[in-house]
């Protein structure tokens, strides 16, 4: 059943994310055949917010408004990641979970449920940004920082910003079916379900500090990424034996020879797809992938989405056909 929503707001909360949870949930659209909620906002932390934008919120409701909900939503706050939170709005929410409700969190909110030991044990993420830490200070948390939101039965979490949205249409997809989802989707003219996850957003810089001896090594791989290369060629650049080559990478690079490759060469297929409209084929060759069919497999093992779709939501649509 979702039918009674609460929107959970403590100080500093981020507008935009507060606004996706209005907009699907807090909305009447029975003109058009969808249920209606019986929605509130309600205020952990006294009648009167302060927003990251600098505007204050005020609502009637407490948190006795939340014994009441079948869904709790928490949106991202800008001081969520390093403040307390007051134990009877983590009680409210452990009691919540406790007697069948269901919480959501957007972003940043995942670590008001984590205080409230709701992601012990449970898969869930939040924006890139904050997965390190988020797993930092709830060690029993299983976090997974690529994807869009985690739907865990009573604990559903989200990532960034507009990936609240996944994840709220995802609710009213279970809840009422793919009609009423794909009608709100479109009202909100977003897609009603987006293809792969926050890898492909995930800022990947190259590794410049510790490489004390694989240094240049480095910087020629980075330069001849179209080329095939062996550990064997590598170290003898390097003027190595191949095994002190892979212990000197690891050590310096944190990963393997092979791993960094692929990395830097997604990388570099990632900056083509955005900036290029050459066909896939040619990708590949200048990447190292070889043909397209090499390049939508690896693209898609690494972000969780194909190289068409990585170029349609970061340049635009275009006529290149994708080898399927």
């Amino acid at each position: 059943m979702l039918k009674n929503v609460a929107a959970l707001l403590l100080d500093d909360v981020n507008p935009f994310e507060l606004g996706v949870l209005c907009e699907v949930f807090g909305l009447d659209r029975s003109e058009e055949g969808l249920p209606v909620h019986d929605f509130a906002v309600v205020s952990a932390e006294g009648p009167v917010l302060r927003t990251h934008a600098g505007f204050t919120i005020t609502t009637p409701h407490g948190l006795d408004r939340l014994e009441e909900a079948d869904l709790i939503a928490v949106p991202a706050g800008t001081h969520f990641v390093d403040r307390e939170y007051p134990e009877d709005v983590l009680e409210a929410l452990r009691r919540a979970v406790g007697r069948g409700a269901r919480v959501l969190s957007v972003c940043s909110g995942a670590y008001v449920l984590g205080a409230a030991g709701l992601l012990d044990g449970r898969r869930c993420t939040t924006h890139w940004r904050h997965a390190t830490e988020l797993a930092r200070r709830f060690p029993r948390a299983i976090v997974e920082p690529d994807v869009l939101y985690v739907d865990e039965g009573s604990v559903i979490t989200s990532a960034g910003t507009a990936a609240g949205i996944d994840a709220c249409l995802h609710l009213v997809r279970q809840a009422y079916g793919t009609a009423a989802a794909n009608t709100i989707a479109r009202r909100m003219v977003v897609p009603p379900h987006r293809d792969g996850g926050q890898a492909q957003y995930i800022e990947r810089p190259l590794p410049r500090n510790r490489c004390d001896t694989v240094g240049d090594t480095l910087a020629w791989m980075e330069r001849h990424l179209d080329q095939e290369m062996t550990v064997e060629q590598l170290a003898a650049l390097a003027h190595m034996s191949p095994r002190t080559f892979a212990r000197r990478f690891q050590q310096e690079t944190g990963t393997t020879p092979y791993r960094w490759l692929l990395r830097q060469r997604v990388l570099l297929a990632q900056h083509l797809l955005e900036t290029s409209d050459e066909t896939m084929d040619t990708i590949a060759g200048q990447t190292g992938f070889g043909n397209a069919a090499a390049l939508r497999h690896q693209f898609v093992r690494s972000l969780g989405t194909t190289p068409n779709a990585y170029r349609r939501t970061f340049r635009g649509p275009t006529e290149l056909t994708e080898v399927a």
